[in-house]
């Protein structure tokens, strides 16, 4: 009997040696594809708002065209008709807009985690210092639909944040103010979407 008892004893230490590895190599498995699939949802969402923005550009191309094209002038008063007949026109084809119209749940949080890996990485301090050089108010209103003030500064986007970014027609521009991001039309400045609280705090 004691034989049977001393035999049995390595077999069930050895079923529990293999449990435990199956365990681990779970463990381990699970550690290794969470951020990987971290990375699918957020490259994923990239790719919905680039197209949500082409959808824009698209829409702006046709308001545009209606217009009378602005001939070469130096004259401010020129330039700033023209842009606000393409602002309000803008406006009147998206009487509905609002913010998550680009920045879709999904977005915002690949937006949050590209800003937070740059701004809390290796390249938090330059970054910081490269866009506190004429920041704007970081309490100015932002809504949809409105205009950027001429009379606020506009921050230069570090490189490396940039980059972190998708890229974006000519047509639009992406701004920060203080630790929301918006997307604005370049030549008319009209707000296009915004999503707030989606920079880490300084």
């Amino acid at each position: 009997m004691s034989t049977k008892r001393w035999t049995r004893r390595p077999v069930a230490s050895g079923l529990v040696a293999v449990a435990l590895c199956v365990v681990a190599a779970r463990i381990l498995t699970g550690q290794s594809a969470a951020p990987g699939k971290a990375q699918a949802d957020d490259a994923a969402a990239f790719r919905e708002f680039s197209a949500r923005v082409e959808e824009y550009v698209t829409l702006r191309k046709t308001v545009e065209s209606r217009l009378p094209a602005l001939k070469p002038t130096d004259l401010p008063e020129m330039i700033a008709a023209h842009q606000q007949a393409l602002a309000r026109t803008i406006r009147e084809a998206r009487p509905h807009a609002e913010p998550g119209d680009l920045f879709t749940p999904a977005a915002c949080e690949a937006f949050r985690h590209a800003s937070h890996a740059v701004l809390q990485g290796a390249h938090a301090t330059n970054s910081r210092a490269y866009m506190e050089r004429g920041a704007p108010t970081p309490t100015m209103r932002l809504a949809v639909n409105e205009v950027y003030a001429d009379t606020e500064p506009i921050t230069t986007i570090a490189p490396a944040l940039l980059a972190a970014f998708p890229p974006l027609p000519a047509e639009v521009a992406y701004r920060i103010v203080g630790r929301t991001l918006i997307v604005i039309d370049v030549e008319s400045r009209l707000i296009i979407d915004v999503a707030r609280r989606v920079l880490p705090p300084a």
